[in-house]
């Protein structure tokens, strides 16, 4: 396969470093900013965390418990890293999510590099930008959980897989099977599906299945995919037996793709709003890659990201359980698209209306909660959802009013272009989100649960959780708490409108729907 070019006219040094200050402003902003201060969420940060911190607890760190029972949802590699993380830093949220801000921070790296090396600096910093200000990329960015692993690693590997059928050479193809190799550690076959399908369906466009046959079956590389991915699978399985080839492979994917799990269902247009949300602000330009398809296809390099992404999304819409990370599969693809079809952008205003809108959907966020909450009718919701007011007070509505006013300014200001704008833009919404929303979302959802563990930690009693599923409680108060019905003289964490069913009981905490009390002997 002989190179196409997808250069673009060199940067000046001004320009050159004005990007780069952008990209790293976004990187911290979006990936950085407030890990170490938002509460866990529940339920997938609190389950992560609290199964690396019982690895602690039990002296095991091959198999992954949560409140003492098996956990066989994903393999080792987040966990790992996790505790690497705790052991460095102490059993805290920063820890938790070090690894995957560090991952998406080296995900922004490796798609600044590759475009560097089959485009040119400019769509190298572009590619970066576009990937540090993704929204659904900065939201897996800041969450303790093994996805944003996943999609470096997933990057890694068939971005190498394009190097080697673009240039020869057994370094690339070496690269891409270590890389799915530590995929496959950090959330299993998803790692070699995605890589194996999208150089199949490139290389099949192409005419050319035999160069898949051959990189596929690579001697050196399905050896060294073994010798990285293998042993703890091999070491799990001797240790729990078949429980974990049935509860890995065939429920958490074999019974994942077949039917929906854990109410995670949805149409086949499922991720067509996750699309359109989860790149914001890009929304624009999104709509610009796909109205030009047909040269897109012409041109090596632009079809092989479109097929990564077509594949992704269209499996993932097949699929019967649907989550919008899943998507991030393809969206490094889908990135490096974007980048290629960023100076294209004329108009200022259809370029940055995405991202102005949604800053002012999210200011305006708190007097639609209340608007709405009369038509909640689940009252642990009712409560949490009513204390929005408590929260989102004069810093909420001034930080978005001055984030509109710099979405406002770039799309009046003619001197810079529409697309270098949209990096600023998402740079914007980035540093809000950080600042403003996900603390919110804390404050209503989690910050009770840590609270009340807090009180939980003073007390000498035996502690349940009762018809309420929130790991994170047991992250916090270092210990392992079953979920069952309460006996007398134990603590329970539960909603508060199930307080009536325990009987004789002393209330020691009740906030915002969530409640800690002990059930009287």
């Amino acid at each position: 396969m002989s190179p196409q070019s997808n250069h673009s006219p060199p940067l000046a040094a001004a320009e050159h470093r004005a990007l780069l200050a952008l990209v790293l402003l976004a990187v911290v902003a979006g990936f950085w900013v407030g890990i170490g201060s938002v509460p866990l969420f529940d339920l997938d940060e609190g389950a992560f965390s609290e199964a690396t911190r019982e690895m602690f607890e039990r002296g095991d760190f091959i198999s992954t418990y949560l409140n003492g029972e098996p956990r066989y949802d994903k393999p080792i590699l987040v966990y790992w890293l996790q505790a690497a993380a705790v052991l460095a830093f102490g059993v805290n949220e920063f820890a938790f999510r070090l690894p995957s801000a560090l991952s998406a921070s080296l995900w922004v790296l490796l798609v600044g590099a590759f475009m560097g090396r089959v485009a040119g600096p400019r769509e190298s910093l572009y590619g970066a930008g576009l990937t540090a200000t993704a929204l659904m990329i900065t939201v897996m960015a800041k969450a303790a959980t093994a996805d944003a692993l996943l999609n470096v690693l997933l990057a890694a590997a068939v971005l190498a897989a394009y190097l080697h059928l673009r240039e020869g050479g057994r370094r690339w193809i070496l690269a891409a099977f270590a890389c799915a190799g530590l995929g496959f550690l950090a959330k299993g076959p998803v790692a070699v599906l995605v890589p194996a399908a999208v150089t199949f369906l490139y290389c099949l466009s192409r005419r050319e299945p035999g160069r898949w046959l051959r990189a596929m079956f690579h001697p050196g590389g399905l050896l060294l995919f073994a010798a990285i991915a293998l042993p703890w699978y091999l070491a799990q399985y001797l240790k729990e037996g078949d429980a974990f080839i049935q509860g890995f492979f065939m429920k958490h994917n074999v019974g994942r793709f077949s039917s929906p799990m854990e109410g995670h269902g949805g149409g086949f247009l499922y991720y067509l709003p996750v699309l359109l949300l989860g790149v914001l602000p890009h929304t624009a330009l999104l709509f610009r890659v796909f109205a030009r398809w047909r040269a897109v296809w012409a041109d090596d390099l632009q079809r092989f990201m479109l097929l990564w992404f077509a594949f992704v999304f269209v499996f993932f819409s097949l699929s019967g359980t649907k989550l919008p990370h899943y998507l991030n599969y393809g969206y490094t693809g889908l990135m490096v698209l974007m980048a290629l079809h960023l100076d294209g952008l004329r108009s200022r205003w259809l370029t940055l209306l995405p991202g102005l809108l949604y800053l002012g959907f999210l200011m305006a966020l708190p007097r639609l909660i209340l608007a709405a909450l009369p038509l909640v009718e689940d009252p642990y919701y009712r409560a949490a959802l009513g204390a929005v007011d408590e929260y989102a007070g004069a810093a909420w509505y001034g930080g978005f009013a001055a984030a509109l006013a710099v979405g406002l300014y770039l799309a009046v200001e003619r001197r810079r272009p529409p697309g270098q704008k949209l990096l600023v833009l998402g740079a914007v919404l980035a540093l809000a989100n950080s600042t403003l929303l996900f603390p919110l979302a804390g404050d209503l959802q989690q910050r009770p649960v840590r609270e009340a563990a807090a009180v939980a930690r003073q007390l000498d009693a035996p502690l349940v959780m009762w018809g309420i599923n929130t790991p994170s409680f047991s992250v916090y108060v270092q210990r392992v708490v079953p979920r069952r019905e309460p006996r007398p003289g134990e603590v329970v964490l539960t909603k508060s409108h199930r307080l009536e069913r325990l009987g004789d009981y002393t209330l020691l905490y009740d906030r915002q729907g969530v409640a800690l009390a002990r059930v009287r002997p």
